[in-house]
């Protein structure tokens, strides 16, 4: 699955929070080990990734802030599926949890890669977090390691 747009990284040293939503569990599911791939193709040792589950993506942020906090991580994935349903409810959702996740990252100056897809159905979703090309929790782990090592060289 490696794909040309990520450069070789070098994660080694690098601990890394993973807040996955159980909610759409199989697609979640899919998206985890995407991200899985990619932390492990970067080099992040398996002691070095805490996978944490909440409820829903809305949990997301708050749960982000909790890990933030605590100062263990260098930076959290987060991985989730809201799906349009009838309702305007998605839209609210969406939004609430892109704006708590972005939020946690700038509050506290800590890489927080968004791996939540917002789609408008299942097909979409299943497309996202598939094995194949275009795993959206392979996108975010490769993004989040190239940005705390971007991030490190200026420190």
């Amino acid at each position: 699955m490696r794909n040309n747009k990520f450069k070789q990284l070098n994660g080694k040293n690098l601990k890394i929070a993973i807040t996955q939503a159980r909610f759409n569990q199989k697609i979640t599911d899919g998206l985890l080990n995407g991200a899985l791939k990619a932390l492990k193709e970067s080099g992040i040792q398996d002691k070095n990734i805490k996978v944490f589950q909440v409820p829903g993506s809305f949990e997301i942020p708050v749960f982000c802030q909790s890990l933030a906090k605590s100062k263990k991580f260098d930076g959290i994935i987060t991985i989730g599926a809201v799906i349009q349903g009838q309702t305007a409810h998605f839209e609210y959702i969406s939004k609430a949890v892109t704006d708590g996740i972005i939020r946690v990252s700038l509050d506290y100056n800590l890489p927080v890669a968004f791996g939540v897809i917002t789609v408008y159905n299942i097909k979409q979703a299943q497309k996202r977090s598939g094995s194949d090309k275009g795993n959206k929790g392979y996108e975010a782990a490769m993004a989040l390691v190239e940005l705390i090592t971007e991030i490190n060289k200026i420190k």
